[in-house]
Parts: structure tokens; C-alpha cells; sequence
């Protein structure tokens, strides 16, 4: 990826697995026309992401603190590989940490938080706050407590 020209915007779209990689393949479309990498926690995922190509990352969180090292490591390798043009996550660790990586590259950056965070934003979301472009809930009232903005849920 390094030295070759853009044809086309590139877009790092970055989840964990279970229900976070769920929401991320009902955005999929959005990204039609772009370059798009995925990068999750779950190596299953291959198989729902078509000509796309799959980075995995591992999954770490504050409570596995060699864990998310080694997932900093794993994931800074994969956005500054890349230097793509947008980073969309829908949590969690590893979603902060490319936004937060790719901010130094200029890349745009947005974290949707989890359609499950119906009461108050994730800790990553939180963090994101901070840091992303856009940081998007899924719920209107959690949007006007947090400063997230509200845009539609994604299920």
C-alpha cells in the first residue's frame, strides 16, 4: 500500500466480533465505491466480507493489559500499513485505538457506538469523544446526555 498512487478513497472499517461485527456488515454498503479493509477480533469473518480483505486483530481490553499491547501493536501495524482515508468502528478497544492511531495520519475518523448502550456510551465511545471526527448513539437520549450526536440506529 505504501508508494502506490489512490485510485479511490481507501476505508478501514474496525469491530470486534459478536454483535459490534454484525452492525459493522450492515454498514457495509455505505462504503460501496471505496477501498474497503475490515479489521476485527473474530478470523471467522472472512467469509461475510467478499473481495474485501480481512486484518484481525486481537481482542484486549483494560482488564488484559498484555492483551492491549499487544492489539496497539497489531492495529497501529494495520493503520499506518493502510493510511486509509476513513476509520469507521463500531467498538470496541481496538475500534478507539485505530481512530485515535489514524488521527495521526489525517484520516477521517467515526465511532457508532453499539446499539446495546441504550443508557450511556461505552467506554470506547466515551474515550472517542475526544478524539474522533464523529461519535454517533444508536439512541436519541443518549446522544443528547453524552454530546454523541444521533443520526438513525443502525439495526
Amino acid at each position: 500500500m505504501l508508494g502506490q498512487k489512490k485510485t479511490r478513497p481507501v476505508v478501514l472499517a474496525v469491530s470486534s466480533g459478536g454483535g459490534h461485527w454484525v452492525q459493522m456488515q450492515r454498514l457495509a454498503p455505505a462504503f460501496s465505491g471505496a477501498e474497503v479493509h475490515f479489521a476485527t477480533t473474530d478470523a471467522t469473518a472472512v467469509e461475510g466480507v467478499g473481495a474485501s480483505r480481512l486484518h484481525v486483530y486481537p481482542d484486549a481490553n483494560k482488564d488484559t493489559p498484555l492483551r492491549l499491547l499487544y492489539c496497539i501493536v497489531r492495529i497501529a501495524w494495520i493503520v499506518f500499513w493502510l493510511r486509509p482515508d476513513v476509520v469507521v468502528s463500531t467498538g470496541a478497544a481496538g475500534g478507539f485505538l485505530a481512530i485515535r492511531l489514524a488521527r495521526l495520519t489525517g484520516a477521517r475518523t467515526m465511532f457508532i457506538d453499539s446499539i446495546a448502550n441504550a443508557r450511556d456510551l461505552s467506554i470506547s465511545a466515551r474515550l472517542s469523544l475526544g478524539v474522533a471526527d464523529r461519535v454517533l448513539s444508536q439512541w436519541p437520549s443518549v446522544a443528547a446526555l453524552t454530546g454523541a450526536e444521533y443520526r438513525g440506529a443502525v439495526i
